[in-house]
């Protein structure tokens, strides 16, 4: 039996889930997403009135493992199937966490890449450490965007500037996160665990119903539903060029650079 790459801890009415692959700064493989999903249902199973999703050690995650990609060129589905896979788990995850009941705080202690804004863009709260960082890095390796920065972020800063900070693999810094309200919140790293205590104790105050039908009503299932359709775009467009064999060259460049 495997270790679990997605730790749940329950206390006191907040289920906080933790990304637990440090030594790979908690990038996205599909056993990763699965224990996400498991841990976003045990959470549910529970009293709570908030779930906090964090990652351990450096990195909240850095978005889909190259690696796992590079692999999966030599298994016998192939890279087409395991994007299938893990971008479907992902789009998933995401959905799953668009439908908790109540309010889910992101806890960024350090880079956010790749796929796995959307998991970020799918909480409610982000208390961002001064350290932390957005970036797409898709045009870099020759993947299409998934994780909802094409179905999710162009409705929060608008299409064009989206276009433009993926197109450029322009990082975004925790201050702009902030002025582009990406973020709810940004702190020294020092004071981030302060950051989610005060929130956390601020939501303990509220009237519980009032809290799940403000979340429920925001992210009701129409738009989930056009959320998951643009997800699925995403998906179906990673696949179509995931293939191709300059992106295999790009992937072990990038690779080798880091």
């Amino acid at each position: 039996m495997r270790a679990a790459l997605v730790t749940i801890d329950i206390a006191d009415g907040v289920a906080t889930a933790t990304l637990d692959r440090p030594e790979r700064h908690n990038a996205l493989i599909p056993e990763l997403l699965e224990d996400l999903r498991w841990a976003v249902a045990e959470a549910r199973k529970h009293d709570v009135f908030a779930l906090v999703l964090t990652g351990a050690g450096q990195s909240f995650s850095t978005g889909g493992d190259i690696g796992g990609f590079l692999a999966s060129c030599e298994t016998s589905g192939g890279i087409g199937a395991y994007a299938e896979r893990i971008v479907g788990l992902l789009n998933a995850a995401i959905l799953d966490l668009l439908d908790f009941p109540f309010p889910v705080i992101a806890r960024l202690n350090g880079p956010v890449t790749g796929g796995a804004i959307g998991l970020v863009l799918a909480a409610d709260i982000v208390l961002m450490s001064e350290v932390a960082f957005l970036q797409s890095y898709y045009v870099e390796v020759g993947f299409a965007p998934d994780g909802g920065w094409t179905a999710m972020l162009s409705e929060r800063i608008g299409p064009a500037r989206a276009v433009a900070i993926q197109a450029l693999n322009r990082r975004i810094e925790a201050p702009e996160a902030l002025a582009l309200g990406l973020a709810s919140e940004v702190v020294a790293a020092n004071a981030l665990d302060g950051a989610v205590s005060r929130t956390i104790e601020m939501l303990r105050t509220k009237e519980r119903h009032s809290l799940s039908a403000a979340r429920r009503l925001v992210w009701d299932e129409t738009r989930r539903t056009a959320i998951a359709a643009r997800l699925e775009a995403e998906k179906d467009t990673f696949c179509e060029l995931v293939g191709r064999p300059e992106v295999a060259i790009r992937m072990r460049a990038f690779v080798e650079r880091r």
